[in-house]
């Protein structure tokens, strides 16, 4: 029996809202005695009992409105947080498109830094170098490789992220649209390769916006709201579910037929 990519079980997040807060020891004594003065907490759920799985080699969609718990998921699956309650399970090598760059250590080159992110992927030395040369000419940052990370801009670290997240050879892509890699030249470079990449089979689970593409390139897709499964199943019924969800709202505007006559 083969087994999902990625499975989520009964998937909850909650976080603590800390509002009022009292940073003055006077206003803390206060507070003792004026009840509007004290510190207030609330529980908030970014995702309640979330279950679904994508299979290998499947284009899965992950769609909804801002806030609807799609970057807690991510965060969730790629082990950047720990549920609350329920579990994630992922079978085979993850690369997370999410906050590429952010682990590097800055006192280290771009060199440098391939082989300790490639090791995180469980890389061995030999493997890495295997692939290094194909990193830097991917990444186009030519002798900038051997100067340290603190030194380079954000773009130059996002496109040193994601070569590194292309060449490690991973099973499943973890992307959030928001991601930004570089000026126009090269995002058209990555989106080519990813869609080469999932043209070969691999498995993506993509956070997105775009319901054309949901449309024409997913498999399947789940729709958020507000921390729950509104709608599971065929990329078209969903975002079809998805935009009615939207007139409803009167987030976008209804299409009148005109009367005939």
């Amino acid at each position: 029996m083969i087994r999902p990519s990625i499975e989520c079980q009964g998937l909850s997040k909650s976080f603590v809202i800390r509002s009022n807060r009292q940073y003055l020891l006077k206003d803390t004594v206060l507070a003792v005695v004026k009840p509007h003065l004290r510190e207030r907490r609330e529980l908030f759920w970014a995702l309640r009992e979330v279950d679904f799985a994508v299979e290998p080699g499947e284009t899965f969609a992950v769609i909804g409105p801002n806030g609807a718990g799609k970057t807690t998921l991510f965060r969730l699956i790629s082990r950047i947080l720990q549920p609350t309650s329920g579990a994630v399970h992922v079978h085979g090598r993850l690369a997370p498109l999410l906050a590429l760059g952010l682990g590097f250590h800055p006192e280290l080159t771009g060199r440098e830094n391939i082989y300790l992110s490639a090791a995180l992927f469980g890389f061995t030395t030999r493997e890495i170098r295997a692939v290094e040369q194909d990193i830097i000419d991917f990444s186009e940052l030519g002798a900038f490789i051997d100067v340290a990370t603190k030194n380079y801009s954000s773009g130059m670290q996002l496109r040193l992220g994601f070569s590194i997240a292309v060449h490690v050879r991973p099973e499943i892509f973890l992307i959030d649209e928001s991601f930004a890699v570089g000026d126009e030249h090269f995002q058209q470079k990555c989106l080519a390769r990813l869609e080469e990449e999932r043209r070969s089979g691999r498995t993506f689970l993509i956070a997105t916006h775009g319901m054309q593409f949901v449309e024409e390139r997913c498999d399947r897709a789940m729709l958020l709201v507000h921390g729950h499964v509104a709608a599971l199943g065929r990329a078209k019924d969903v975002v079809r579910a998805y935009r009615e969800y939207l007139r409803e709202q009167d987030l976008i505007p209804r299409i009148e037929t005109p009367a005939s006559g």
